[in-house]
Order: C-alpha cells, then sequence, then structure tokens
C-alpha cells in the first residue's frame, strides 16, 4: 500500500512538472510569435501604406485587370503593363495638364491677381433674403463685403495668406516623398496584379484555417465591399468633375480643365468640388454679373449635393450592405485613417457586422435560429 501511495504521489509530481513545462513552452513560443510578428511589422512599416493602398486598387479593378487580359490574348504580361501604365497617368496627366496650363496663362494668371483688389462685387441679389433660415444673414455678409471692397477684405486676409503660403512652403518638401509612396503604389500593385489568384487562395486559406467557411465567406464580403466603395466613390468624383467642369466651360471660367482636375481629387478625398465651385461663382459675379453668377451658383448647388444619393446607390449596387452601415464606414473611415479609410472603413463595418449577424442568427450548437412564426409576423402572444 506504501509503494502504491508513493507511486501515485511520484506520478502527480511528474504530471505538475510537465504541465508547468508545457505552460512554459507555451507561453515563450507565444511570446516569441508576438515579438516575431511586431519585428516583422517594424521592419514593414515603411511600406504598409504603400501596400494597403495597393491592396485596394487591385482588388477593386480586377474584373477590369481580366477584361484587360482577354483583350491581350489571355497573356497576364501586356495587361500588367497596361494597368499599370493606366494608373501612373492617373497621376501625370492632370499634373501635366496643370503645369501646361499655369505656364500658357502665366501672364494672364498674374494680371488677374493685380486687377483683384480692385474689383468690385455685385448688390446681393434680392431672392437670397427668401432663403429659409441663413438668407438674412448671407445677404448681410455679401452688402458687407460689397461695402469694404476687396482690397479692404485682401489687407485683412493677408496675415492669413501669409501663413498659408509658408506652411506651403513648408509642405513642398514632402512632395517628393509622395511622388515615391506613388510609385511604390505601381510597383506593389504590378506585383499584385501578376500573381493575384495566387495572392487571393493564400488569404482565403489563411481565413479557412481562422474560421472556417465563416473565414472564407469574410473575405469574399472584404472585396465585395471593396469594389462597392471603390465603385461608389470614383464614379461618383467622376460625374461631379465632369458636370462641374462643364460648369466652368459653359461660364467661361479661366483654367477649366485645370479647375476640373483638382475638383476630382479634391471629390476623391472626400471634400467635394465645393471649394472651386465656390470661387468660380465668386468670379462669375464679379466678372460677368449677377446673370451667370447665379447659374453658377444654382449649378453649384446642383453638382456639390448630388453625391448624397448617387454615391450610396453605385456602393449599395457593388455590395449587398446597409446602407447606414457603408455611409458610416466611409465618414469615419476617412476621419480615422484618411483617404485610404473610405475603403478600410467600409470593410472593417462589413466584416464585423457579418460576424455578428451570423452569431446572433446561431444558437450555441450551430444550428440556425428559428422564431415562431407569430414573433416573425410581428405579433405578441398575450
Amino acid at each position: 500500500m506504501g509503494n502504491t501511495a508513493q507511486s501515485k504521489h511520484i506520478n502527480s509530481g511528474s504530471a505538475m512538472t510537465s504541465q508547468r513545462q508545457e505552460l512554459g513552452r507555451i507561453t515563450l513560443s507565444v511570446l516569441f510569435i508576438g515579438v516575431l510578428i511586431g519585428g516583422s511589422l517594424w521592419i514593414l512599416s515603411p511600406f504598409l501604406a504603400a501596400f494597403v493602398w495597393a491592396t485596394m486598387i487591385v482588388v477593386a479593378t480586377w474584373p477590369m485587370m481580366r477584361r484587360v487580359e482577354r483583350v491581350c490574348g489571355g497573356r497576364r504580361t501586356p495587361a500588367v503593363a497596361v494597368m499599370s501604365l493606366g494608373l501612373l497617368a492617373i497621376l501625370i496627366v492632370p499634373l501635366g495638364v496643370a503645369l501646361q496650363a499655369l505656364l500658357g496663362h502665366f501672364d494672364e494668371l498674374a494680371a488677374l491677381l493685380e486687377r483683384l483688389p480692385g474689383m468690385q462685387l455685385p448688390a446681393a441679389p434680392d431672392w437670397l433674403n427668401r432663403v429659409p433660415l441663413a438668407g438674412e444673414r448671407i445677404q448681410a455678409a455679401w452688402n458687407s463685403l460689397v461695402d469694404e471692397g476687396l482690397a479692404d477684405v485682401m489687407a485683412q486676409a493677408q496675415p492669413y495668406i501669409r501663413t498659408g503660403a509658408a506652411w506651403l512652403a513648408k509642405q513642398a518638401g514632402s512632395f517628393a516623398v509622395l511622388l515615391v509612396q506613388f510609385v511604390l503604389i505601381v510597383i506593389l500593385t504590378a506585383v499584385l496584379y501578376a500573381g493575384g489568384e495566387s495572392w487571393a487562395a493564400w488569404i482565403r486559406r489563411f481565413a479557412r484555417r481562422l474560421a472556417d467557411e465563416q473565414g472564407d465567406r469574410m473575405i469574399v464580403l472584404a472585396g465585395q465591399a471593396i469594389r462597392g466603395v471603390a465603385l461608389g466613390v470614383v464614379v461618383t468624383a467622376l460625374v461631379q468633375s465632369i458636370l462641374g467642369g462643364i460648369g466652368l466651360m459653359i461660364v467661361g471660367v479661366p483654367f477649366a480643365w485645370v479647375l476640373t482636375a483638382i475638383m476630382f481629387a479634391l471629390c476623391i478625398a472626400q471634400l467635394g468640388p465645393f471649394i472651386v465651385l465656390i470661387g468660380a461663382t465668386i468670379w462669375a459675379y464679379t466678372t460677368l454679373g449677377s446673370g451667370w453668377g447665379t447659374f453658377m451658383l444654382v449649378w453649384t448647388m446642383v453638382v456639390g449635393t448630388m453625391y448624397n444619393f448617387l454615391r450610396p446607390v453605385l456602393i449599395r449596387r457593388g455590395a449587398d450592405l446597409p446602407l447606414l452601415l457603408i455611409f458610416a464606414g466611409v465618414i469615419g473611415g476617412l476621419i480615422a485613417f484618411g483617404v485610404v479609410g473610405i475603403f478600410v472603413g467600409p470593410v472593417v463595418l462589413a466584416v464585423a457586422y457579418t460576424l455578428l449577424d451570423s452569431w446572433i442568427a446561431t444558437d450555441s450548437s450551430g444550428e440556425p435560429v428559428t422564431l415562431n412564426a407569430d414573433v416573425e409576423a410581428g405579433e405578441l402572444r398575450t
């Protein structure tokens, strides 16, 4: 009996020692993996922003790349070259047009700046006073600006203009860094285009290891959300900038092509075309009179507010998700992560929403939850 008890005590001690060793091994393994992941992210941190942008671009434009590949006879290399050159053209063409327009109209621009202090705004139109809520205040501010004259306004704004010019000069040094980032995005995009199927298969296998079929579904949903947001944001920006440019050309605003390119960039950044169109409206009132100025003001309100209904409809067509969730993802992602958050925000919310909805719809055994027919019909039993 004594030997048996001693044997049990020895076995129990050996089991505890083995458990402690296993716990220590697991702890060190987790710590090593954490350090490895942290070190990898630290090393790759200069490339993470460019890689995220490249991933979003490739996912959003993958169907287009496949169509280009079919046009090229099923060859991937020419299709990747065409898509990469197109991406480069998005930066080079607007910059080239803007520089050419500025250099070609430099004398006119200098003369306009010289005449600006002597320009006189027309009196506020009578209908402005009838605008609900803010009409009287806008009309009073307009007439006050007419009485003071642009020379006094520019004199008052001179300190702010000087501060803004100093800030722009300070930021000019980062333009080269921005160009390098864009070139890096193009390179990474070409790499992802070249092996798109392999990258997608690896990501889906990784998701399956994490959450089986549910993980694979999340990856597909994320791709749909990215394409839906890209469709909504880019097409809305194109429509707004094209219509805004048409209005500028109808009125005869100088540098219409340059201002149209600026409007497109502002729309992509979710700032809207108002900055450019309001400036064009002021120019129309001061140069062409109240008729063309009023036309430009109405055109500005139409073009500037059309994104409220156009963008949600386009995004909803690309991703079958609640409209409120998409809107919150776009705006919240923009505030949290900058421009890239326009795509990241809806993806994160879409995955979180789908996981939560799936969890609510299943019980603890994994079976779907079925509600009582009366409850489904919206009736409460007494």
